[in-house]
């Protein structure tokens, strides 16, 4: 099975990229797949989500994450670090990735620098899939995360900004693809919905409106564990499997799979 990589995407911030990267990689694992996630964000939230915070500084400080990688053009096989789950691997990012746009600017083929340090990690079939969370910008550096990915998921979230630029990211899309025609937009994840209020509704009929944008059937609703496994570095689905958010998180999983099984078999 050929590995796929997908991408969690959105310009907006606060959107749930990082959480819901996290959590579908580790459901993925519970379906029996391989996976590989690369944190794409100076903020470090992904890798936080598997990691301590001094496990964190200190491969941020060394030479084996993404930061250093992309600036010396080298391939990503040597940043690899095994989290604390069966078939679940990390990339981590660096506070440094916070100039990468301008380190990026004069280099050649700027736009295909990451798919170039993922070859060899691509081609060796190792891994199911590769989920990467990118940083909330709309820059060169997210547009090498597409150009390096088979499937975009934009998680927005169902608020009264939530919906704010979301017009950007999907014309930003659409200027990929005239790199990357291979492209597509696996769906629109809906999270930190509170179905009491009239943002919930306002989202999806939104989301209904734009031509050719799938919307996951599965939705993330507003759950204080959320916050309590990201204390303890933990996906929530390892965290209380119980809980109504490892139970969607699971379910938007499946979803993932199911797709990717679909686009494998066509």
């Amino acid at each position: 099975m050929d590995t796929k990589v997908i991408s969690f995407a959105n310009n907006k911030g606060g959107s749930g990229k990082s959480t819901t990267c996290a959590n579908v990689a580790y459901g993925l694992t519970l379906l029996g797949r391989k996976v590989l996630m690369l944190d794409g964000d100076m903020q470090c939230n992904l890798s936080l989500s598997f990691f301590p915070e001094d496990k964190v500084l200190e491969t941020a400080k060394s030479d084996r994450n993404l930061y250093r990688a992309l600036l010396e053009e080298r391939d990503l096989s040597d940043c690899i670090y095994h989290t604390a789950y069966e078939n679940l691997d990390l990339i981590p990012s660096s506070s440094l990735m916070s100039g990468i746009e301008f380190d990026l600017f004069t280099k050649w083929q700027r736009e295909f620098i990451l798919k170039r340090c993922l070859e060899n990690v691509i081609s060796s079939n190792e891994y199911d899939y590769i989920l990467m969370d990118a940083p909330p910008t709309l820059g060169c550096f997210v547009m090498n995360l597409l150009n390096s990915s088979d499937e975009l998921i934009i998680p927005v979230e169902a608020s009264p900004w939530g919906l704010f630029g979301l017009a950007n990211m999907f014309e930003f899309l659409n200027q990929v693809r005239r790199m990357s025609p291979g492209l597509s937009l696996m769906g629109v994840a809906v999270t930190k919905v509170d179905v009491r209020k009239n943002y919930f509704k306002q989202t999806l009929e939104y989301l209904k409106e734009q031509q050719d944008v799938p919307v996951f059937n599965s939705y993330i609703r507003m759950d204080s564990m959320v916050e309590w496994s990201q204390d303890s570095s933990m996906p929530v689905i390892a965290y209380k499997k119980g809980s109504r958010s490892a139970k969607e998180y699971m379910e938007l999983a499946k979803e993932v799979d199911e797709y990717a099984g679909r686009e494998r078999k066509s």
